[in-house]
This record gives structure tokens, C-alpha cells and sequence, in this order.
């Protein structure tokens, strides 16, 4: 957990520097922008946060001189995204509420996805052993070389899936070899369709957006359970 001079926690500083333009960083977060780039207008900003468009705009500059949000002025409004400090404030946040609200929270999260090819990049990077031995030590099992994706098409399917961008997870580091660097990440123990031992993996850095999960396993998932592009797959994801 991120905590700057003197010990004070990063929450308590946002309390100080945010007050109600924490809801603003809320609002984007519910937007997509905690893992990517969302386009959006200060006047359709106001009407989701029911304030007007001078406040909004305020909000968003404030947001962005506190190194909270990354803002770039487009034509027809501004691209937003969250940065990783805003992203711990909102991580500490939920936390704080977790502790509070512990047993009214549900132990895992229902995701509902299309299976589809992916760009084949999967068994690539599930077998660098750099990533490789990080799934066996935290997860337990040795993963099969390649992912299953799945593209999320139903909305509460996208929100449980930007939601995940605020757990904690199991984290895997980033490391280099072989000339490159390869990213951090975390991951999420999970079963699919009730039956198959996985876990949701999500990159920092990826080529694919919101709308998208990698899931992992100790056996090929298409096989283990007849899967073809275009079947719904149910995935448990445990928190």
C-alpha cells in the first residue's frame, strides 16, 4: 500500500485533497478509464454526476494537477484515464469500505464471456519462465501453454470486470529477459462453467481493453470442455 511522508495514508490525503471530486474519480473508474483510455465530454461528465459542466470541468483539472488522472483535450472533448496513483486511491478506498462492509460482501464474482481467437500471444507468454514459476508458486498448478479469451458482451459482465481493476489479486511481478522486459500483473483464482480449476489473469499493459479477460488453467480449457468460438462461458471468480 502506497503512503507518502509522515506516515499518512494515502486515503487520508485524498480525503483532504479530493472532498467531492473523489466521486468524479469515481465516476470515470465506473467508466472504463481505470484500464484504458475513455473518451468523454465535461457536459456528459455533469450529467452523470449531476453537477454542471463548470464543476465538472473543474473537477477533472484538479484530478489532473493531483496526478490522478492523465488528461489529454481532444475535438470533441478529452480522453481520460486513471493513473496508477489513482488507481491506489480508489484501491484504498474500497478497502477501508471492505473492512466496514466485510460480510456483506460476496465471496466471488459472476463474469459471463464469448470465447474467441485471440492474437495467439497466450502460450508465449504463459511458458516465459519468469511468469511461469510465479502461476506455480501463487497459484498452485502448472498452466497449460495458452490462454482461453473471452469477450464480455452483457453489462454487468464489463461492470464486474472494471470492478476486478480494484481488488488487490494475487500479483505477478514484472521481470526481464531475453532482451526485454515483460510487464506486472495480477491475477484472480476463478472456475469455469462450475467445473474447471483457473484463473483470470489481467496485464497492466495489454492489447486488448476492458471488454476482455484471459483466463489460464492447469489443462486446456477448449478441450476440457468442447469449446469452440462464439460458445458463452461462465467463469467464478474468487476474490
Amino acid at each position: 500500500m502506497l503512503t507518502e511522508g509522515g506516515g499518512s495514508s494515502l486515503i487520508s490525503k485524498a480525503r483532504e485533497a479530493l472532498g467531492k471530486m473523489f466521486f468524479t474519480l469515481l465516476a470515470l473508474a465506473e467508466l472504463g478509464a481505470t484500464s484504458s483510455e475513455v473518451e468523454i465530454t465535461t457536459l456528459g461528465l455533469a450529467k452523470k454526476l449531476g453537477c454542471s459542466q463548470q464543476t465538472a470541468s473543474r473537477h477533472l483539472i484538479e484530478l489532473e494537477k493531483a496526478d490522478l488522472i492523465s488528461r489529454t483535450v481532444t475535438k470533441r472533448g478529452c480522453r481520460i484515464r486513471i493513473t496508477g496513483r489513482g488507481i491506489e486511491v480508489l484501491r484504498e478506498v474500497y478497502m477501508s469500505l471492505r473492512r466496514v462492509l466485510e460480510e456483506a460482501l460476496p465471496p466471488y464474482l459472476i463474469i459471463r464471456g464469448v470465447v474467441f481467437t485471440g492474437l495467439g500471444e497466450g502460450a508465449y507468454y504463459v511458458t516465459r519462465e519468469g511468469y511461469r514459476k510465479q502461476f506455480v508458486e501463487k497459484l498452485g498448478f502448472e498452466p497449460y501453454p495458452g490462454t482461453l479469451n473471452l469477450r464480455l458482451v452483457d453489462d454487468e459482465s464489463l461492470r464486474v470486470r472494471r470492478e476486478l481493476d480494484l481488488y488487490p489479486g494475487i500479483e505477478i511481478e514484472g521481470f526481464t529477459g531475453e532482451g526485454r522486459t515483460f510487464g506486472a500483473g495480477k491475477c484472480f483464482r476463478a472456475i469455469v462453467n462450475d467445473e474447471i480449476e483457473a484463473a483470470v489473469v489481467i496485464a497492466y499493459r495489454t492489447h486488448y481493453g476492458p471488454s476482455v479477460i484471459e483466463l489460464i488453467s492447469p489443462v486446456c480449457l477448449r478441450d476440457k470442455l468442447g469449446l469452440k468460438d462464439g460458445d458463452m462461458v461462465k467463469v467464478k471468480v474468487f476474490l
